[in-house]
């Protein structure tokens, strides 16, 4: 038979009277025929009626489907498409998520876009239009380049588009002086009703049309958006149109602030996106920080994606109740079939096999999530849309096992329970639970609720996680799990940012707890534990940097492990966190049996997220290592300034060739080189600093230009915010290390390597220049302990045993060095006294003078430098680039060097590896020894040296 041609199908089924049944699949060959395309011929991949096989069904989920490109369903002449895409909509997750669904009642098909991550776009084509050359290729891309339907931008870059126009809007409205959280409350306000009107909640661009009609009147645009406001949130009339009762506390207060004639510009020009397809996982995060100004940040790069979120989300919410439905499940089918199979008992079967279903729905409905550090409720969103999920695809199984759909969807925003200290972020949050509701029921073929449209969520509360108002412990409300993100304060840095009355009154009230020293996020952590000790929890999943696998930090790990247990664990993933990238670990804890490393099954995780795998230590139990005593004293944290010591080359100079001190000595007693990490890794910036030491205030005063400088610049600082012993010695640099000054005192040279690197690094420094904070001073002067260290079997250990900063490694003289295992003979305690020697020291020596030989040459080239005398005797020579030289010398940094590691510097560090591994007895040693069995080896040495 010849194909039919476009205007035969036309004239064929123009006003044909068949019904949906009769007509539909007729319809759809004659197309094929049109379009040249194969016909459904494989019921695994493209037939007509998929899912018609299950127990008891009259017709399947799709009139037709194929694999990958679409789910179609049919109508009959005049009917309705909106009811026929709910359906398609409903099967999606049945029919494998096809990327385009399509709608036909012969007059007229439309294709839906239906691509994960886009919004959706619709193609209408008429019968009498089906001829058009663009109408038939479109036809054909259905059925063989569905991609060509993509729309060319995701949900994610709407979403930042959306929050950037109003970070705009909210920073031109807070320099005009309004109150920021009546402007966030105003304009998330405005968010919701964009999203309102897209959805068909509001009547069609409704509140586009307003600002439209208003624009040039602030005045009567403002009443008109306040008249509007309130019909939302009672329901009535506006414009003559009908508005829906929104409320849910949303609409609980109107103040409609006025706009100056940009920001409705702005907010017009927002208004006319497409509302529908914002993505509420990061809508929130995006818009907190746009409308809050003590949290903004540049806008589209600083949230976490939804997948990152979802490892957390799917062990301890998904994966579990997965579990259940899959037991249930099991149960359910025997019983079906024998309903089936008739005869004495059936009746019962059935309705066993009902209450089985029906009993997994309500463990859903009654399932309780709480993020006691919600945000703007990005965790809230993904969780409560995993449990809509569960229940969606409990449903469609249950009904392929020959049981009654449910018609309606249980789980809902009373699933979620958030606590949030930031008003912006709470409101936010509820706002983001209610759109991520409503986008999830809609895309699903399901209608919102009603009457009101939004549902109160004050179970998203405004408070203090921590601590109630007088000061005792917070309770968290009885949940099934706690997930979030809680926030990333480091100890040094809690007091910056809460207060020190706060801080103090945090750590009273978990005193025996958390330790002192540890980061904010651990109270988190602490009060999951204790929820699931109490039984007021089954199980916790949260994120923290990754330096909770060590220090003070750890202390807290350990009280998990000790009453519960970690069940999956990431023990160093990157993260964003306002903005910056960090290195995280995520850490799901419980009542379970199970254990996940890395996504590697193992036996047990330990407190530092090390793992016990199939019986022995993988590669061990690091948490078992103690501090070595023979190492005691050595390893120091540099000088912390407290106040404007710091000087300029320029500065320096100039008081150090300032003479007539009334005591006779001169000022380089008192200014000095300063380095700190950026110095070691990089090029030295030439930083000096006054320090006096611990002379008393009469004593420095004798130093007339530094005292008067330090007098001028830190003592009125110190005098108002300092601690009772800063402000006592305001003349003194904050924490001086005095036993730093006495181990390296007698030194010509010392070791130091910076606290936080890309690369561990360790190199020489020389008196008199003083150490900053952040670096760690190794207070010996021997090769064979630069080597040693500068070994890859240390930087293994210092690895594992340290913690992180953001991507850099974090090196400390506590759990880091003073757990090292050195050689036999070649310790702290052995080279006290100077270089050790033997064959095996002289080895590890002339390797490591060779290494740094090799790397001085490197960052300093004979033929590129010209070093010049400093002004005072005995002070380090000045490196200066020759002419021509100056921008190659920029470039040669020792974290370039290593980024680069060029051959003879890998070969440099090899020779050294096995030269030290040879000093342990290690004969066996290979650079492609795995880090694990270094690390084994080492913590035996640990426990033997112990």
């Amino acid at each position: 038979m010849p194909p039919t041609t476009p205007a035969q199908l036309i004239i064929k089924w123009k006003n044909n009277p068949l019904s949906e049944r009769a007509g539909s699949q007729a319809f759809f060959l004659d197309l094929c025929s049109v379009l040249g395309v194969e016909p459904p011929n494989d019921p695994d991949t493209y037939c007509f009626e998929r899912g018609a096989t299950r127990t008891g069904a009259c017709h399947g989920w799709a009139d037709v489907w194929k694999r990958g490109h679409f789910g179609w369903e049919n109508k009959g002449p005049g009917g309705d498409l909106s009811g026929a895409l709910r359906q398609l909509m409903t099967y999606a997750l049945a029919l494998d998520n096809p990327p385009l669904l399509v709608v036909s009642n012969r007059e007229i098909t439309q294709i839906h876009t239906h691509f994960t991550g886009t919004p959706s776009e619709t193609y209408t084509i008429r019968l009498e239009d089906i001829g058009t050359p663009e109408n038939l290729q479109r036809l054909r891309w259905l059925f063989t380049d569905p991609e060509k339907f993509r729309p060319g931008r995701t949900v994610l870059d709407i979403t930042a588009d959306a929050a950037g126009r109003f970070a705009d809007v909210a920073q031109s409205m807070t320099e005009r002086d309004h109150d920021p959280a009546k402007v966030a409350h105003f304009l998330i306000q405005c968010l919701f009703c964009m999203f309102a009107e897209d959805i068909g909640l509001l009547p069609k661009k409704l509140f586009e049309r307003v600002i439209a009609k208003r624009q040039g009147d602030p005045a009567k645009l403002a009443a008109s958006m306040a008249e509007m406001f309130e019909a939302m949130r009672k329901g009535g009339d506006f414009l003559l149109e009908d508005i829906a009762y929104f409320n849910g506390g949303l609409f609980e207060h109107v103040e409609v602030l006025e706009l100056a004639p940009e920001e409705i510009s702005a907010l017009l020009a927002a208004s006319r996106m497409d509302w529908s397809a914002i993505e509420p996982s990061i809508l929130g995060t995006l818009f907190e920080r746009g409308l809050d100004p003590k949290v903004r940040a540049p806008l589209g790069a600083n949230y976490t994606d939804p997948t990152t979120i979802m490892k957390l989300v799917k062990p301890v919410i998904v994966e579990p109740l997965e579990r259940e439905w899959e037991a249930a499940k099991t149960r359910i089918a025997p019983l079906v079939e024998k309903y089936h199979a008739g005869g004495k008992g059936s009746q019962k079967a059935e309705q066993e096999a009902q209450v089985l279903f029906l009993g997994y729905l309500e463990r859903l409905k009654i399932f309780r999530v709480l993020d006691p550090a919600c945000g703007s409720g990005n965790f809230l969103y993904l969780a409560l849309r995993a449990l809509k999920d569960l229940e969606h695809r409990a449903n469609l199984d249950a009904e392929a096992l020959g049981l009654h759909r449910q018609l309606t969807i249980e789980t809902s925003p009373d699933n979620v329970r958030g606590i949030e200290i930031n008003a912006y972020a709470a409101e936010l949050a509820r706002v983001t639970v209610w759109i991520g509701e409503i986008q999830w029921m809609l895309k699903h073929g399901y209608d919102c609720r009603r009457n009101p449209i939004l549902a109160r969520l004050d179970h998203i509360e405004n408070r203090d996680a921590l601590l109630n108002p007088d000061c005792t412990e917070a309770e968290w409300p009885v949940v099934d799990v706690i997930v979030g993100n809680p926030p990333f304060l480091g100890d040094k840095r809690m007091r910056g940012e809460l207060g020190a009355e706060m801080t103090a009154k945090i750590r009273a009230c978990y005193e025996g707890r958390v330790p002192g020293g540890a980061d904010l996020v651990l109270y988190w952590f602490e009060k999951a534990r204790a929820q699931i000790e109490a039984k007021r929890c089954e199980s916790a999943g949260l994120v923290a940097t990754n330096s909770i696998r060590g220090g003070a930090n750890r202390k807290v790990l350990d009280r998990i492990v000790e009453s519960t247990r970690i069940f999956r664990a990431w023990s160093d993933e990157p993260w964003v966190n306002e903005g910056a990238a960090v290195r995280v670990s995520l850490v799901c804890f419980g009542n379970r049996t199970d254990a996940v490393l890395d996504g590697r099954p193992v036996q047990e995780v330990h407190a530092d997220l090390t793992a016990t795998d199939g019986g022995h230590d993988s590669p061990s139990d690091l948490t078992a290592a103690q501090a070595l005593i023979e190492n005691e004293g050595v390893a120091f944290s540099g000088i912390t300034k407290k106040g404007k010591f710091d000087l300029t080359r320029a500065e320096a100079i100039e008081l150090l060739l300032y003479g007539g001190n009334p005591h006779g000595r001169p000022n380089s007693d008192v200014v000095v080189p300063w380095m700190n990490g950026d110095g070691v890794t990089g090029r030295n910036p030439e930083s000096w600093i006054i320090s006096f030491g611990e002379r008393t205030e009469d004593e420095a005063r004798c130093y007339e230009g530094p005292y008067a400088r330090v007098e001028l610049l830190v003592k009125e600082q110190r005098l108002a915010t300092g601690s009772p012993a800063e402000k006592r010695d305001w003349w003194k640099l904050g924490r001086r290390a005095p036993a730093m000054f006495d181990a390296i005192a007698p030194l010509e040279r010392f070791i130091v390597t910076p606290e936080t690197a890309k690369h561990r690094v360790f190199v020489w420094m020389k008196p008199p220049i003083i150490p900053d904070k952040n670096l760690v001073v190794i207070a010996r002067a021997d090769d064979v302990t630069f080597g040693v260290i500068h070994s890859r079997l240390h930087e293994v250990w210092a690895l594992r045993m340290g913690t992180s900063l953001e991507d850099r490694p974090r090196y400390t003289s506590k759990s880091t060095f003073r757990t090292f295992p050195f050689p036999a003979g070649m310790t702290p305690a052995d080279t006290a006294a100077g270089a050790p020697t033997g064959p095996q020291a002289e080895a590890i020596a002339a390797t490591a003078r060779r290494l740094n030989e090799l790397r001085e040459n490197w960052l300093n080239p004979a033929e590129w430098v010209d070093r010049i005398p400093e002004v005072v005797p005995g002070y380090p020579d000045r490196i200066i680039p020759k002419p021509g030289h100056e921008a190659e010398l920029k470039k040669r940094t020792l974290t370039n060097l290593y980024n680069l590691r060029p051959a003879w510097l890998d070969g440099a560090h090899k020779t050294l590896d096995v030269a030290v591994a040879a000093a342990y007895g290690w004969t066996d040693y290979t650079p492609e020894m795995p880090d694990d069995e270094i690390l084994r080896r080492l913590l035996a040495l640990n426990l033997f040296q112990n």
